[in-house]
């Protein structure tokens, strides 16, 4: 017994310890670019490629996509949104994203978890970055809410070579640009990482209705059109139902932090709506090996 006291003392002292030197690392990096008089900014890495780089194209190309999907009454807690190029998923990700125009002065916050394609990565990986740039300009990193879960979540690190290329975060920001009004942002690139650590983080940053959740993943990865849509259908109704244990990599590529906005949606009694549902095969690309796509409202049932 006195042993095993002895060694929880010192599994507490090594955890403060990294509670401690974590905040430094934060706080130092913080410091040395005010000192500096410059702000640390993660700069956009796909503009031009996954969408327009141009600010004038870009705004039009986001007008477009936003005024043929609509709206919605009730304000989501949460969106599962999909990160292909504007002209193969756009139209998906504006569906969900046109439910937030009517709030924007409610959300003042979005957390932000997209899945690592770039670096391995065990975990999560949060910037060092103050700010997130687009061609639609800069959104404020918010560095308290890193700090904290750096200092407090060991499997949370500090990984800018993680989002330096990381394009499944970056191609949601110009839609939350254009839908909502001043907000800071919490980006999180996820990892190799059990689900059960996404779900401690986003309890812990769930906030209120000044705080929306995106998740950003698409659906299943080249199949035959209608192989697609059998799994892609699939997984809409896992979906619904709140069955994370249904979802895999198979299922979807953003599959760990999807699973994880599930299990907490289910914990917390949560409605799913469907806004919209296709693949590559139906917007820009051929029938024989296509990419699914899914945008999906996650409603508080207050809300409804």
């Amino acid at each position: 017994m006195c042993e095993r006291g002895i060694e929880s003392r010192q599994e507490s002292a090594q955890i403060n310890e990294y509670r401690v030197t974590t905040r430094r690392f934060v706080l130092a990096v913080r410091r040395v670019t005010e000192r500096r008089g410059m702000t640390s900014v993660r700069s956009a890495a796909v503009a031009g490629s996954f969408y327009p780089s141009e600010p004038r194209e870009l705004r039009k190309q986001l007008g477009r996509l936003l005024s043929a999907a609509g709206g919605s009454l009730a304000p989501p807690k949460a969106v599962i949104v999909p990160h292909a190029g504007y002209v193969y998923s756009g139209a998906v990700a504006a569906a969900a994203y046109a439910a937030l125009h009517d709030h924007r002065d409610t959300i003042r916050r979005v957390v932000l978890l997209g899945p690592a394609h770039r670096v391995y990565l065990a975990g999560l990986g949060a910037p060092t970055a103050a700010e997130f740039e687009t061609p639609l300009g800069r959104v404020a990193i918010d560095q308290d809410a890193v700090a904290e879960l750096l200092a407090n979540l060991p499997f949370v690190q500090a990984r800018d070579d993680a989002h330096r290329d990381e394009h499944s975060l970056e191609v949601q920001i110009p839609f939350l640009q254009t839908t909502l009004g001043d907000f800071r942002l919490l980006p999180l690139v996820v990892g190799d990482a059990p689900r059960e650590q996404v779900e401690i983080v986003l309890e812990r940053i769930w906030g209120g209705a000044e705080t929306l959740i995106v998740v950003s993943s698409d659906l299943s990865h080249y199949h035959q059109y209608a192989v697609a849509q059998q799994i892609d259908g699939s997984t809409t109704s896992a979906i619904e139902q709140l069955r994370p244990e249904a979802i895999d990599s198979a299922h979807a590529c953003g599959q760990v932090p999807l699973r994880a906005l599930l299990g907490v949606a289910k914990h917390r009694h949560m409605e799913v709506h469907t806004a919209k549902q296709c693949n590559s095969g139906d917007t820009a690309g051929p029938t024989d090996r296509v990419v699914g796509y899914g945008a999906y409202l996650f409603y508080e049932r207050s809300a409804t």
